[in-house]
């Protein structure tokens, strides 16, 4: 019988600090920011127990290649080329050191870990895989693939995202699905995040999903529903620069709400409308727009002699102008 997730599990918590270890001390949150690694421990550790129980009961058997799907709620949505296409030659040369572990679904099996090593099987057309095929519950399914890959750095913000709402169901409340992942339930929100992004936005990062992170995630979220159309407008302009990577994620939310406002008309039920105008971060005038006309303000000291000589001329090619 293969001891695949067993063994994968045990090295992961291993060398990991327990709990107590961590009195006193300032957690380190790492690059991705929301992980409790007192509460990954502890997870980790109760997947490790539930495995041993459901691998007492498997079978391992060779089962067709082409009769396994993958795991409905495994986060990762890339898979690296290269690593498959090594993993790939390694078994076609010393076969698979590990089975697959899947469960049984209708006609067909459903992996519950090594979606790798099944891609690489398919990669050099192997009809069968050796396998270890177990009963599991969904909400197995759904914790043992968000703890498997949580603690992965290479595995993105957004790709957790997309797990954590696909098992949401199969867990009681979000508090036990926290507990579950061993984050807190701010880290939780935090994911969450991505679901208030707008779907132009969210498409860019089915395709590459590392763009944003969840707390730049989370902080663009909170300046869309202060900042409303205006907002959106804004960010539709920002997103290509932040997709190419002229512009840094963490100051997206901050320029969203800066132009916003600069940018930001209100019109009051007397149809008069007010445009700010900002040099910088400072608000220099406005220009007001009612039944009477069109007003330009600007404030005594923030336009210079020459700023001054240039608007003049300007309006002077638009209109004919007449000193008094």
């Amino acid at each position: 019988m293969s001891n695949n997730i067993r063994e994968q599990l045990m090295a992961k918590t291993a060398n990991l600090p327990k709990p107590a270890d961590f009195k006193g001390e300032k957690k380190d949150k790492g690059n991705r920011g929301p992980q409790t690694m007192p509460g990954i421990t502890s997870a980790l550790a109760v997947a490790q127990l539930r495995i041993q129980e459901l691998e007492a009961r498997g079978v391992e058997t060779e089962i067709p290649v082409d009769s396994i799907v993958p795991n409905p709620w495994q986060p990762r949505r890339q898979f690296s080329e290269s690593k498959l296409a090594e993993l790939a030659r390694s078994i076609g040369e010393v076969g698979l050191l590990q089975a697959v572990t899947v469960r049984r679904i209708g006609e067909s099996f459903q992996l519950v870990a090594g979606e790798r090593r099944w891609r690489a099987h398919k990669l050099i057309n192997k009809e069968t895989v050796r396998a270890v095929v177990i009963d599991c519950s969904d909400q197995d399914m759904a914790a043992l693939a968000l703890m498997e890959n949580v603690t992965r750095d290479d595995l993105s913000d957004y790709e957790i995202a997309i797990a954590i709402r696909r098992a949401e169901s199969e867990f009681p409340n979000r508090t036990r699905l926290a507990e579950a992942m061993g984050i807190s339930r701010s880290d939780l929100y935090r994911f969450l995040a991505f679901d208030a992004l707008p779907d132009f936005v969210k498409r860019d990062l089915d395709l590459n999903p590392s763009i944003l992170g969840a707390s730049s995630a989370q902080d663009i979220a909170n300046a869309l529903k202060k900042t409303g159309e205006q907002g959106l407008k804004v960010l539709q302009e920002l997103w290509p620069q932040v997709v190419a990577g002229d512009l840094v994620q963490t100051k997206v939310a901050a320029s969203l709400s800066a132009q916003a406002t600069r940018g930001e008309s209100a019109t009051d039920a007397g149809g008069r409308s007010i445009l700010k105008i900002f040099a910088g971060k400072v608000q220099a005038g406005s220009i007001t727009k009612d039944v009477k006309g069109l007003t330009f303000k600007f404030k005594a000291g923030v336009m210079t002699e020459d700023q001054e000589s240039q608007l003049r001329e300007h309006i002077g090619k638009m209109f004919s102008i007449r000193s008094e």
